[in-house]
């Protein structure tokens, strides 16, 4: 492996100061064809990734342009044949482009950027106003015109509010034919064609423009991406190195197959499971297990598809491929979960058909005994269905607009009704209750020679250029202290163990209980001073210098700020918290019990195919649940859910599941949407109250007296207008707090869910015996094949 350096990334690390020189880089792989560069920048400047991509991908001789934030790498490949033998050319264009993105203003969007993009926008969900509302508009215009003594024949405008009648009418059909039923869309069709068979066409243009109109809202409010579209292989690399014959070989993931030995270097995402065969490395396991650090992995040790190599390399043995390995049992868990109608509920339909009879009925015998065919039209007129049609997708649009304006995305009608029901919601705990990565929460000094400062000062030092997590967290706290970093002498870093190296004097060790060990520095003082200290959510490096323990540093993901209020808010709404992870007990308590979520709620060590299990339990017993997550562990858990909410930085997968996204990454975002999906179903009913009232009133005065036509329309078209109105509330928005649960108390339902579900079955499942040692060091997941337990189950 060829390792081109512009600066000592261990003496030095990029700082945020927008000048050419201060971008600092590493070429830490390269072959025929192909960079990876480490740029310490590409962790925290995403303007500076999106201008160092763009000016990067306007190289001659490049292909294909990549960046992985996560592991601060530039992937850039060329094709070497434009250059010959000169790689020197190459090399440099990448090197000044490095430097010459940090200038530049501002990105241009690139042609097939915005090709794309219209495209997107073109393909997502359209709907043709014109071809749905067209004729209705047109009928419309001309019978207002006529009404104003334009001279416009009658067959003219019967034609066209007849023509534009027509989807009513093929609706009412689809009804008798498939249902054998009679719907509101009979009694709308009817009352049309016997307006204009009675030479009064403005009542039914007026009433057909309310009609299709609202049915045009509710396919609105409808979710456009399909789940059946996502691809396990979009959220892998497009490539990916393999051996073959003792060469290196660059294939397209797709053609990988078992048996073939991958190779990954620094920022490699994991294209296959697979058994390590050799090499020890770091990798990220966040997404797919819910593990808060990354794990080691060495030979003989099993890895996984969509998880990333931190640091380190790999070679490993394909053994699944695609749709077999874990995360594509996950994507085929998750393709396999309900599909519903995403739009919002028929409220028309549900309450109105169930009028039709009667309403026909009441109406022909009136026609008959009055012989007055005006009156029974009338009736005919005072319909429910209209108003309704109109006013409740017009309130879930409005919501949807204000969710949408204040960072919240809800994706369809069906989850604004879901997420005002919702009584349940079950969170993932790893970068949703928490952070993500690791943050410092405290420092115990074991050698009086030394302060704290002078221990995190020293111990940011040696850690300082490392892309892995840990030790970032120890640099940006020393920073934001503003402690200083020294200079490093005979710096050796231990993939797996730590760093060795001398700072002010001082011959340092900094990293796991295993390189204390290797470097025979005895910890039994600390184990004595601080017992417990292994039994909290927080994790531990450790501080050796000059052959004794000299301090550790307490390390944890961190709770989000918000979490906290977030969980006390939606528990004083009635609605339980529960939490689902994939990290180990001792961390799942620890963080539960400082959000106040009860310990009966918490499952630990849990798999998706175990989130999917609890899910489907909660479900099952009458909740409506809402899962919360954000990585490719979370998706399958997410589609089964009654409504699914993500964050617009989780996983391609997890996101487009999500019927609810927090474009913000702010979990308030969660408490908001229900607020507003209260606010809109409490409107709809109010809309529903508008509409039936008043045409029923008239409904029944039209039994016993006379009732034109035209008042008929007024009242009915009148009362669809006030409700239409009505539906515009949702645009100022909710105010306010959640509101409080109607009956029950949250200790109410707990002690009414143990007293009617005592043997649960995935509340009760005996938890596995204690954790093991590098469970305990470094917050990881049990082994693969160990059951998974809720934290708080009786252990008798």
């Amino acid at each position: 492996m060829t390792v081109l350096t512009r600066s000592n990334p261990v003496a030095q690390e990029a700082v945020s100061v927008v000048s050419p020189e201060d971008v600092h880089y590493q070429v830490v792989h390269w072959i025929t064809g192909r960079f990876r560069i480490r740029i310490p920048r590409l962790g925290y400047d995403a303007e500076y990734a999106a201008k160092l991509l763009y000016v990067v991908s306007k190289i001659t001789a490049v292909t294909t342009t990549r960046i992985n934030p996560p592991a601060r790498s530039l992937v850039v490949e060329y094709n070497p044949k434009l250059f010959g033998n000169t790689l020197a050319v190459v090399q440099a264009e990448i090197f000044q482009s490095i430097q010459s993105a940090a200038t530049l203003p501002e990105v241009p969007l690139l042609e097939a950027e915005k090709d794309e993009s219209s495209e997107d926008g073109a393909n997502e969900h359209s709907i043709s106003l014109w071809e749905r509302l067209g004729m209705p508009a047109v009928g419309l215009g001309l019978s207002l015109g006529a009404l104003m003594g334009v001279p416009i024949p009658g067959y003219v405008l019967a034609s066209v509010v007849i023509a534009g009648a027509l989807p009513v009418f093929k609706r009412a059909w689809d009804s008798i034919v498939e249902e054998r039923q009679l719907t509101i869309d009979f009694l709308d069709g009817l009352a049309i064609a016997l307006h204009a068979g009675h030479g009064n066409y403005f009542a039914p243009a007026f009433m057909l423009g309310l009609i299709e109109g609202g049915e045009v809202i509710r396919d609105m409010t409808a979710r456009g991406s399909e789940r059946a579209s996502l691809d396990l292989l979009d959220c892998l690399g497009k490539t990916a190195f393999i051996e073959r014959d003792g060469i290196e070989v660059e294939v397209p993931v797709k053609d990988i197959v078992e048996g073939d030995r991958v190779v990954l270097y620094p920022g490699d995402q994991v294209p296959v499971d697979g058994i390590v065969l050799r090499g020890t490395g770091l990798v990220d396991q966040c997404k797919l297990t819910g593990e808060s650090v990354p794990v080691e992995r060495s030979e003989g040790m099993e890895v996984f598809a969509s998880t990333l190599l931190v640091d380190g390399q790999l070679v490993i043995l394909t053994e699944r491929v695609g749709n077999n390995t874990r995360a594509g049992v996950i994507v085929g868990l998750m393709q396999a979960a309900p599909v519903h109608d995403t739009r919002i509920e028929n409220y028309a339909g549900t309450v109105a058909n169930q009028m039709v009879v009667p309403t026909l009925g009441i109406a022909a015998g009136v026609g008959l005994m009055s012989g007055d065919i005006g009156r029974a039209i009338a009736l005919l007129t005072l319909d429910l269905g209209t108003g309704i049609r109109v006013s409740v997708p017009t309130t879930i649009l409005s919501a949807l607009t204000y969710a949408a304006q204040h960072g919240v995305l809800i994706r369809s009608g069906r989850a604004i009704e879901y997420l005002a029901r919702l009584d349940t919601i079950v969170f993932d705990k790893t970068g949703t209750l928490t952070k993500g990565h690791a943050g410092l929460t405290d420092i115990k000094v074991m050698d009086e020679r030394f302060t704290a400062d002078e221990i995190l000062s020293m111990a940011a030092s040696a850690e300082q250029g490392l892309t892995h997590p840990v030790a970032e967290a120890i640099v940006r706290h020393a920073r934001e202290l503003n402690m200083p970093l020294h200079d490093c002498e005979d710096w050796e870093y231990r993939v797996g163990l730590g760093v060795a190296t001398k700072v002010c004097g001082v011959d340092l060790r900094v990293g796991s209980r295993r390189l204390m060990d290797t470097e025979n520095i005895c910890l039994e003082d600390l184990n004595q001073r601080f017992p417990d200290l292994n039994s909290g959510s927080c994790s531990v490096v450790y501080i050796g210098g000059d052959g004794r323990l000299i301090g550790v540093l307490l390390y944890s993901d961190p709770i989000r700020d918000e979490s906290r209020d977030v969980i006390s808010e939606l528990t004083g709404a009635g609605i339980t918290p529960h939490m689902l992870t994939g990290d180990v007990g001792r961390v799942a308590r620890a963080v539960a019990k400082d959000l106040g979520i009860a310990p009966k709620n918490i499952y630990a060590e849990a798999f998706p195919e175990r989130k999917v299990e609890v899910v489907k339990s909660l479900h099952d017993s009458g909740k409506v649940v809402a899962f919360c997550g954000d990585g490719i562990n979370d998706s399958a858990a997410l589609a089964y859910a009654d409504v699914s909410i993500s964050f617009a930085g989780a996983t391609d997968i997890a996101r487009e599941t999500a019927d609810v996204v927090l474009m913000e990454d702010d979990l308030r975002g969660l408490t908001l949407a229900i607020r507003i999906a209260k606010q809109a179903m409490e409107i709809v009913w109010q809309n529903t109250a508008i509409v039936a009232l008043p045409n029923v009133g008239a409904l029944l005065s039209g039994i016993f007296f006379a009732l034109d036509p035209i008042l008929a329309v007024v009242i009915n078209n009148g009362t669809a207008i006030l409700a239409e109105l009505n539906g515009l509330r949702p645009l100022v928005g909710p105010g306010g707090p959640l509101p409080l649960p109607p009956v029950k108390d949250t200790q109410d339902f707990l002690a009414d869910w143990e007293s009617t579900h005592p043997s649960n079955p995935v509340q009760h499942v005996p938890p596995t015996h204690g954790e093991h040692e590098w469970e305990r060091e470094s917050g990881a997941i049990a082994p693969a094949g160990e059951p998974f337990h809720p934290v708080g189950a009786s252990q008798s």
